[in-house]
């Protein structure tokens, strides 16, 4: 945590930040006005989500990041840049959306290089299981997206395999997605990819049918 982070965290926070709680999120309230809602779930040191932001003010992201450091980046990020479209919730992101993200709320969900727990006793915890990609894909609006990238081949393998067998979803490309222009290109990917890794893309939508019926 650098000085600058810290003092983001401190001066910050209650700015752009929501304390977490076990009720439903009133975007509206949140941000001031009605709009659509992406949510972006371990943002990292906010790069991505910042960049977005600026790229998209039509648009409203939630950021969900439990690293401190991160949050504090993000925070003084958004700060410099006047972003008004931009909240962040510090806490673990399962719970967050459990709690706190009421169904049919989200026009879109970015998941952007999650741990892959690469020793197979930890592979249990990664976030992306069959069963927190369903809570996810109730969350999204008709027509909403699921937008997913990982430089971990194994894992990109087995989150592509969640995704097509939750009902909700159908894959918005066959198989692995091309990447998104979309998609800003962080310095941890650029850094990757000059040593080699493959990124590899993951987009589905929720079906276009009612809310909670597969």
């Amino acid at each position: 945590m650098t000085p600058a982070q810290q003092r983001a965290l401190d001066e910050l926070l209650p700015r752009y930040g929501i304390a977490f709680h076990a009720a439903s999120l009133d975007f509206d309230r949140a941000f001031g006005r009605h709009a659509p809602r992406v949510l972006e779930i371990g943002f990292g040191m906010g790069e991505t989500l910042a960049a977005l932001a600026q790229a998209r003010p039509e648009d409203d992201f939630l950021g969900v990041e439990v690293h401190s450091p991160g949050v504090g980046r993000l925070l003084k990020r958004v700060d410099e840049l006047g972003l008004a479209n931009v909240r962040v919730i510090r806490h673990d992101a399962v719970e967050v959306v459990a709690a706190m993200i009421p169904p049919a709320s989200l026009s879109g969900i970015h998941v952007f290089f999650p741990d892959p727990w690469p020793k197979k006793r930890h592979h249990k915890r990664r976030l992306l299981q069959p069963a927190f990609v369903h809570e996810l894909a109730l969350r999204l609006l008709p027509d909403g997206y699921f937008h997913v990238a990982t430089d971990w081949e194994e894992y990109a393998a087995e989150i592509l395999a969640a995704l097509q067998a939750e009902p909700l979803l159908v894959n918005a490309a066959d198989g692995f997605a091309p990447r998104p222009g979309s998609r800003p290109l962080t310095k941890f990917e650029a850094r990757g990819l000059k040593l080699g890794h493959g990124v590899r893309d993951i987009v589905f939508r929720r079906r276009a049918h009612g809310v909670d019926t597969p």
